[in-house]
Parts: C-alpha cells; sequence; structure tokens
C-alpha cells in the first residue's frame, strides 16, 4: 500500500510491515433524502473492494437514518487506491448508478485533491447529492490483527454458524465410540486432586471461614490492646485459647448504653427497593481516580469543572468507596462517594434469624458473591469470637433469657465483633456482615447504637417455617458445629440444640426497625417471599437480587475448558479456531463423562460460548439443552487476537510488560481485562446461583477462571493465574453444606 515519506525504522529491520505501512479507511455517506431502495456502495483498484467489478463492490452500512458507514483494510501491496462510490438498487436488477466525476484516489495515505461530494444522476437527469467523508489512518499490523483476520475468515467461514442460541439434542441420537475415546464407567479413575489452596473436598464448618478475632494474639487467645491498663481493665482470667483450653486475660468490652436511641428516626414506610435517601452534601469534596485498566487513560473527575487535584492522597474512606472492579460496580463506587452520607461508605449486613435458618451459608454466599464483584467485604461470626473466649462446651443453659450471666457473656462478645467490624471499616474495609442471631430490638438498638455515624446498617433476617429444612439444618449443625464436636452422643447434641432454639424463641422479636430485608422461606429455591424497607442505593439493590435468587438446592456445576483448538496449537491467542483432532477425541470423551455422571438428571442443562470451539466440543453430548451465552466468550484481546505471545513481547514490548505486571487490570488494547471479563459474568452467576438442576458449562482458560474463583472464593488478584487445565472437569458442588469441588482429567 501506500509508502510514506517515513516509516518505522524497527518495521524495516524485521520485515513486519511488508513493504509500507497499512491504511485502516473510513468511509462515510450522509444523504436525508433518499429512499431506502439505494444502498451506498464502494468499489476500486483493489480486491476487497471489487477490483472495479461492480458486483462486487462492498456496501456501507446504515449508521443512522441519514449516514451510512464502511471501514476497511487495504493491504501493503497497493501503492496507490483508486475508488468510487455506486448506489445499487435493492430489490430490483436494474444498473448501478455510478458517481459522477474522476476517480478518488488515495496515495501515501493521503488524498488526492479536496473530499467533494459525491453526485449521482437518476433516471430523468435528477441528480442526488452526498456529503463524503474520507479518512485514512496509517497504523501498525499488529493494531489491525483482529480487522483483517476477520476480513480473511469472510472466504473460510464458521463451520457451526446458524446453530441456534439454544438446541435440543434428541435422546436417541448415538454417541460414536471407539475405544481410545472409551470412559470407563468408574469416574473415580478420572479423579485428580484440586490444588492445594482450593482443595476444600472435606466439609468445612462454615463459620469458621469467619475472621479472627482482632485481639486473638498469635498463640489463639484473646488479649487486651492496650498493655498500659491490662491490669485495670482485666481483673479477671476466663479467656479460652482456640482449642477452649484457658488462655489469656479477658478483654473488658464497654457495651454501649441503647437507651437513648430513637428507633423511629429515619425509618421509611415503603416496602419498595427504589426510595432515594436524601442527598447530604459532604464537606470538603475530592476529587476521584477511577482506573479504567492498566494500559489506558486514568480519567479524573471533581466536583469542580474548572480544577482538579493533581496530588491526590485518598485516606481510608476514600480507597474504600473504590473497589478493585470495573464498569457499573466502579461507578456506583464513585456515585456513592461522592453524592452519598458518609456512613453510606461503609455498609454492615447485620443477620437476624433463629438458630438453623441458614444464617451463617447465607453470609458466606453473600461474602463470596461481594469480594467477587471488587467489593472489599468480610465475615464476622460471633458465634466463633464466643467459642474462642467461652469456649466450646456451653450447654443450652448458657442461651437463656433470664440467665445473667449468659446474656452478659453474648452481648460482650457481639460488642466486641462490632468493634472489630468498625475498626475494619474505618481501616479501609467496605462491607461488612455481621453473623449472629441478634433476635431481640435491644441487641440490634445496641448495634445501631455502636454504628451510628460509622457505617450504613442493613438487617437481613432469615426466617423458615418448614419443619423439614429447620430438621436437616440442626442435623447439619450437630454434625458440623465445634460447639458439638465431644459430644459423644449425636441424639443427645439434637436435644440440647432444641433446648438452645427454644430458648431463643422465647424471647425472639421480629425486625421491624431501620433498613431491612426478610427473606420468608427462600432456603429452598421453591419460592419464598422477599420484603425490603428503606433500601435504596446500588450495592443494596445489588444484594437484594442476589438473594431472590439464591437457595440450597444441592446441585453440581461443572466447568470445562473447550477442546483443544488449532490456536491452541499454534499458540495463538483468540480467535474463532475450530478444534484439532485431539480436541475432537476430547468432545467424545466428555459427552461420554457427561451422560454417565448426569443419568439421572433430565433437567440438566449445557452452556457454551458462541465460539465455535465450545459449540463443536458440546456437539457430542445429547439429550440436554444446549444454551450458548455471548457472556462466556473468551476475553477479547483486542488488536493482540490471532498473536502469539512471543509476537506480542517483540512487537508490543510496553503492552507486554504492562500485562505482566498487573494482569488483572491490565486492558488489551481495544479489548478487554479481567476484571471487564468479571463484570460481564455477574448474569451468568447470578443464573448459576438460581439454576436447581446441574449445568456443564464449556467455556474459556479466562472466563472458567473467574467462575472457578467466585465458587472456590479466591481473591480477585489470583484469578489471572488459575490453574485451568484443557481436557479437565473440575466438578462444583453446592448445596447446604458449603461448595466441595472435585477435578476429573480425560485426557493428557
Amino acid at each position: 500500500m501506500g509508502s510514506g515519506a517515513s516509516k518505522n525504522t524497527e518495521e524495516e529491520e524485521d520485515g513486519s510491515n511488508g513493504g509500507g505501512g497499512q491504511l485502516y479507511v473510513s468511509l462515510k455517506m450522509e444523504n436525508s433524502k433518499v429512499e431506502g431502495e439505494l444502498t451506498p456502495h464502494v468499489y476500486g483498484s483493489v480486491p476487497l473492494i471489487g477490483s472495479w467489478d461492480p458486483s462486487k463492490a462492498l456496501p456501507l452500512l446504515r449508521e443512522s437514518a441519514s449516514m451510512s458507514e464502511l471501514s476497511f483494510v487495504v493491504p501493503p501491496d497497493h501503492e496507490t487506491l483508486d475508488f468510487k462510490f455506486l448506489l445499487k438498487p435493492k430489490y430490483s436488477e436494474t444498473p448501478c448508478i455510478v458517481e459522477e466525476g474522476h476517480n478518488r484516489l488515495l496515495t501515501g495515505g493521503s488524498l488526492q485533491g479536496d473530499s467533494r461530494v459525491a453526485l449521482f444522476k437518476l433516471e430523468g437527469d435528477v441528480i442526488v447529492e452526498f456529503r463524503v467523508f474520507i479518512k485514512a489512518d496509517r497504523v501498525s499490523p499488529f493494531d489491525l490483527a483482529a480487522s483483517w483476520r476477520a476480513y480473511r475468515e469472510n472466504f473460510q467461514p464458521s463451520t457451526v454458524r446458524g446453530i441456534p442460541d439454544v438446541s435440543m439434542n434428541p435422546d436417541q441420537t448415538a454417541i460414536e465410540h471407539c475405544p481410545s475415546e472409551t470412559l470407563e464407567l468408574d469416574l473415580e479413575h478420572y479423579e485428580v486432586p484440586a490444588p492445594a489452596p482450593s482443595a476444600n473436598s472435606s466439609l468445612v464448618y462454615a463459620a469458621d471461614n469467619a475472621e479472627n478475632p482482632r485481639s486473638l494474639s498469635a498463640s489463639g487467645s484473646f488479649v487486651n490492646d492496650n498493655t498500659t491498663n491490662a491490669a485495670s481493665n482485666s481483673p479477671r482470667t476466663s479467656g479460652v485459647s482456640v482449642d477452649g483450653s484457658p488462655a489469656a486475660k479477658e478483654m473488658k468490652v464497654i457495651v454501649p448504653d441503647t437507651s437513648d436511641i430513637d428507633l423511629d428516626s429515619g425509618v421509611g414506610e415503603s416496602k419498595s427497593v427504589g426510595i432515594l435517601s436524601p442527598i447530604q452534601q459532604k464537606d470538603g469534596q475530592k476529587g476521584l481516580f477511577v482506573d479504567r485498566g492498566v494500559g489506558s487513560p486514568r480519567l479524573v473527575k471533581s466536583i469542580s469543572a474548572s480544577s482538579f487535584l493533581a496530588d491526590l492522597k485518598p485516606d481510608a474512606q476514600t480507597k474504600n468507596s473504590i473497589p478493585a472492579a470495573a464498569g457499573a460496580v466502579a461507578a456506583a463506587a464513585v456515585a456513592d462517594q461522592m453524592l452519598g452520607p458518609k456512613e453510606d461508605r461503609h455498609l454492615a449486613i447485620v443477620l437476624v434469624g433463629l438458630p438453623a435458618r441458614g444464617k451463617t451459608f447465607t453470609a458466606e454466599k453473600l461474602t463470596r458473591y461481594l469480594r467477587w464483584l471488587g467489593h472489599d467485604t468480610k465475615h464476622f461470626n460471633v458465634g466463633k469470637y464466643r467459642r474462642l473466649k467461652h469456649g466450646v462446651n456451653q450447654c443450652a443453659d448458657f442461651f437463656r433469657a433470664d440467665n445473667p450471666e449468659g446474656v452478659e457473656a453474648r452481648t460482650e462478645v457481639a460488642a466486641l465483633a462490632m468493634e472489630d467490624m468498625i475498626g475494619w471499616m474505618q481501616e479501609g474495609g467496605q462491607v461488612g456482615i455481621f453473623d449472629a442471631t441478634n433476635s431481640t430490638r435491644a441487641r440490634r438498638n445496641m448495634l445501631m447504637k455502636m454504628a451510628e455515624g460509622k457505617c450504613k446498617i442493613i438487617f437481613l433476617e432469615t426466617l423458615c417455617n418448614d419443619e423439614r429444612i429447620i430438621e436437616r439444618n440442626i442435623r447439619l449443625k450437630i454434625q458440623q458445629s465445634p460447639d458439638y464436636a465431644e459430644e459423644t452422643d449425636f441424639e443427645a447434641g439434637v436435644r440440647d440444640f432444641r433446648d438452645r432454639l427454644a430458648n431463643y424463641e422465647r424471647v425472639y422479636e421480629p425486625v421491624e426497625e431501620g433498613s431491612y430485608i426478610k427473606m420468608i422461606d427462600m432456603v429452598s429455591g421453591n419460592g419464598g417471599q422477599i420484603q425490603v424497607n428503606n433500601i435504596s442505593g446500588y450495592l443494596p439493590g445489588r444484594i437484594v437480587f442476589f438473594l431472590v435468587n439464591t437457595h440450597l438446592t444441592p446441585r453440581p456445576i461443572l466447568l470445562t475448558r473447550h477442546g483443544e483448538s488449532m490456536d491452541n496449537v499454534r499458540g495463538r491467542t483468540g480467535g474463532d479456531s475450530v478444534i484439532s483432532e485431539s480436541g475432537k477425541i476430547y468432545a467424545k470423551k466428555l459427552a461420554n463423562f457427561v451422560e454417565k455422571r448426569l443419568k439421572n438428571e433430565k433437567a440438566a442443562s449445557i452452556w457454551t460460548s458462541t465460539l465455535q470451539r465450545t459449540i463443536l466440543t458440546a456437539s457430542s453430548i445429547v439429550g440436554f439443552p444446549k444454551v450458548q451465552w455471548r457472556a462466556l466468550d473468551e476475553i477479547n484481546s483486542g488488536v493482540c487476537d490471532g498473536m502469539t505471545y512471543e509476537e506480542i513481547k517483540k512487537n508490543m514490548p510496553e503492552e507486554y510488560e504492562s500485562r505482566q505486571k498487573d494482569k488483572l487490570r491490565y486492558r488489551y488494547p481495544r479489548g478487554e481485562s479481567y476484571l471487564d471479563v468479571i463484570q460481564r459474568l455477574e448474569p451468568v452467576i447470578i443464573e448459576l446461583e438460581r439454576q436447581r438442576a446441574p449445568v456443564v458449562v464449556i467455556s474459556h482458560q479466562a472466563v472458567l477462571r473467574a467462575l472457578y474463583a467466585y465458587f472456590a472464593d479466591r481473591p480477585l488478584k489470583e484469578i489471572p493465574q488459575i490453574e485451568m487445565p484443557l481436557h479437565t472437569i473440575i466438578e462444583i458442588q453446592m448445596g447446604v453444606s458449603g461448595v466441595q469441588e472435585k477435578r476429573y482429567k480425560l485426557m493428557d
């Protein structure tokens, strides 16, 4: 193509420019009066636009009612591009109408002459005039990799185009088998251990995953942080170590006076989510840095349009309002920071409910979801504080409302956990999940008094009237809770827990104050009711939406990458290539596996991306509906699409280095970052939570890393390094006892 006056020295040395720069040509034509039966086209001297053959002219696409546009790449072996516009009748075989005047010329990337209007002479000597906009940019071939490959793929159409977004194979369709593809009946033969950081296949009591008390020393015992007044503040020695043995001096906790709290202040009457609280102007508004991704410019937003703070040093409150996320999450954080009250920067979700109602399970799921979205979230379980401070061998009498010592001890650890949570928020934490029964108005008043001016409280009450679910939860509690670890008689443990439950029921007061969410019989996933009061804001709204779609029904979710693709063989990123011979073998092994693993699960479904390597991998699976998700497509590598990492390192060293430094936030030019992928996967997560039947997800490495991180509760920074090998199935078992994982490697 056109050789400009100067060339890039590196391109000349390595020959990557093909003897000259490429041109990215943008053409636009505007006319508001022409009827739709005449469509603008362009043709000219290069094969891409027809080599002067009107039948091969490229159409301009309608951009608006009056504007049509076309962009294309001119290959580098044309010094000069000659072209003209023409109008083609849309519904008849009449000849094309070529514009009047001489050819338009692009030489060396520059338009020769003026960008004149395009004149067309119609029947009856009627002249039609189009305004023309022509732009040609000389760019690197790497910047155009995706566009150029898309042009070439027009001659090699996808082998799976035309398949609907939802398809169903008949049950009677046979799967082809051969000895090399047969899967043994014993699925455990293929089971492999999960990576060490996520090996959680054994049952783990959910509360044990909550935060440890801040006053817990390295030896596992409570200590007083104020060493100067230790003697006067802690006269008694009733602390215990992690294993329940006597250990250290008791920490004195001052329980705030709740007598002056106004229960009616600020309490709305509405039962809807959409109420907006009054906007309170904060003093000293500051500009905010919004990170749009490594490699992209950072935007500075400010209250004042005329100035901004270049030397911004966000304090803990500012820092916590901007999560390590993208898109709507980051935008909502900025809006809350700049428009919301000071305490809205921190959110406390305070659980309320009788024992065995799924509070801890709900708290753990909500913590996992918010962390995955990029919000700094921690789970504070008061029962864990109680066990560490007062031991695990507390009988039902300890929980009686007429036991002053028990009431004082339980109030003390609740206040200690709340102080820890507020302290963590003041250091930058954003969302705290406060997990306890909180079954009386007096306890909730105490918590609201402690949180006043420091964080916004939303009560989350779980109510269950299904005796079968309650009975199941009681028995799981006896099996898993450390409170009954030393109880050898299972039925005696059940009786004691029932007595404990009865003690709570006698004094239980449902939530009627403040902002709250009530989940009524929601745990089964078969209906139920959710009530909200005085709830507003982006994050509380997302929490409500998540809770509406969550339940405890056990079901497996199978995650797997597509079979090996031709681009995997070549080491190239992205693309839409077919699967290799090895990938075809895996597709049949996967079908055999799914048939045996889900043979009794008629309601199961298969989810794939819209790229043909996942669709082809799923093609051998029969008897289950298949759903294509655009959200499950591989991370968009933008201009690097189709390149190897060695090519990126050689030709785009700055991009390569930026990616190596921060793979989580690095955004490919004209592409995506891992944070972008997480944002588009949120609807997938919500739907996976809502499903009550097994789901097989066939997707891509970056996407599955993000999905797996949600279920395994892995930190965002670890997502780009999560192991996600080819030809391996990761089975996530979701249920009332939490999330467990198994891995099956079907092929090397």
